[in-house]
């Protein structure tokens, strides 16, 4: 599915730009032929299903992933910042026989024991010239349940486990943001957010190959170079997390009119400081929205509105999204329909609150070998359970008040820790 729809764009905008990194620009139709390359060596260098990545947010980055898929295989993305003993765990427990890198990471990956080939030494040039004179091949043969991806995300106890996504969690959550805040192929991402991380993938990879926008990408979180990206490129779209925010509000020669041409500018990953929203506000003129969302579900569950904006929400749920409000023993509490129209009326105590269980396309498709956890968050219906307590307004939009391990039960009522 990913790889027909970009597949599609490619085809209907094949001299519009892409992908722009510090090294490189390409368009649709390049990206394409690049992914077509790492597609041939795949096929070539391996028959396991899932191959893992180590690479940065780059256009490689982004072409590498698309290739994987369109050998018909699984990605593993894997954390740069995770200790080789890590590393090798979430490979082992992965069952992975070959690693595409780079050369930044030799040192992560050295140890490891899997063969590992880097793009810098596959005389990829060669073979991108090549590629060129053929035409693309047919997509795999994949439906929306297929994996796309194994995700791994840290436990609050234990090991690492790998989320199963799959070609329609990328391809439903990718649109429905898209649909939310409505991105155009005119638009420009940001691309600054790690692509082992779900966020990023989704946010700088699947919505630009899908829908048709470009991103420039910056490999390495620096204010200074997130902020000439957004400068000379014009992004019309900038999507960080809150650290990412607050270091950019730091810096000494922040312009409103630099930033006049960013129409969305949104967080994610954790609760965005007021201080950092309002420092922000006040030297960029930037409006910065909230999102939520988990591993689980590929990622966004909800999102604030730019025109329709509530400070402290997490916005309204994605189209699609289904959402419960549950007591400590399941009971449903409320079961609110979204519209989040309406501007700026405050989320308050009066708003039903419980633990948060949703429902759609986004749902993960299980963690990987791991039956029994996966049937303890999802139930036999489909609903996976978030572990936040939330209050939800009249016009659906999302307030995080706490975690349900916190919940605490006071002569049969439900309190839950301030």
């Amino acid at each position: 599915m990913l790889v027909r729809h970009f597949i599609d764009t490619a085809r209907r905008l094949p001299d519009s730009p892409a992908v722009k990194d510090p090294s490189r620009e390409l368009t649709f139709s390049q990206l394409a032929t690049f992914a077509r390359t790492i597609r041939d060596i795949v096929l070539k260098e391996t028959s396991c299903p899932r191959v893992g990545i180590m690479l940065p947010t780059t256009g490689a980055g982004l072409g590498t992933i698309m290739g994987v898929l369109w050998a018909g295989r699984t990605f593993v993305p894997l954390n740069y910042l995770l200790q080789p003993v890590e590393l090798t765990r979430i490979v082992e427990d992965a069952g992975i026989d070959l690693i595409l890198g780079t050369a930044h990471f030799r040192e992560q990956l050295a140890p490891i024991p899997v063969r590992v080939l880097y793009l810098e030494e596959l005389g990829l040039a060669r073979r991108y010239l090549m590629s060129k004179l053929r035409c693309w091949p047919a997509p795999p043969d994949v439906g929306p349940d297929d994996l796309a991806a194994i995700v791994y995300t840290s436990a609050t106890t234990g090991h690492a486990k790998g989320v199963c996504l799959s070609h329609g969690n990328f391809t439903s959550n990718s649109r429905a943001i898209v649909d939310h805040i409505r991105i155009t192929p005119e638009d420009r991402l940001l691309g600054v957010l790690p692509n082992f991380h779900v966020f990023g993938l989704t946010v700088v990879n699947f919505i630009p190959v899908v829908h048709g926008a470009s991103v420039t990408c910056v490999p390495r979180f620096q204010p200074q170079d997130v902020q000439r990206a957004i400068v000379q490129d014009r992004a019309t779209i900038v999507i960080a997390v809150p650290s990412m925010f607050a270091a950019l509000a730091r810096l000494k020669n922040l312009s409103r009119a630099d930033f006049a041409h960013v129409a969305v500018a949104a967080s994610g990953g954790e609760p965005l400081p007021r201080p950092v929203y309002e420092e922000i506000l006040d030297r960029t003129g930037m409006r910065i929205i909230e999102g939520y969302g988990m591993t689980e579900t590929s990622p966004i569950i909800s999102a604030d509105l730019p025109w329709a904006h509530r400070v402290g929400t997490v916005g309204p749920p994605l189209p699609g999204v289904e959402v419960q409000l549950r007591d400590a023993n399941g009971g449903v509490l409320a079961s609110p329909a979204s519209r989040g129209l309406q501007p700026a009326r405050p989320t308050d105590d009066h708003d039903p609150e419980g633990e948060l269980y949703v429902r759609g396309p986004l749902v993960m498709q299980g963690y990987y070998r791991r039956p029994e956890e996966t049937a303890a968050v999802i139930d036999r219906d489909g609903w996976l359970r978030t572990g936040d307590i939330v209050r939800i307004d009249a016009d659906g939009y999302i307030r995080i008040t706490g975690r349900a391990k916190d919940l605490i039960i006071v002569g049969g009522e439900n309190v839950y820790p301030r």
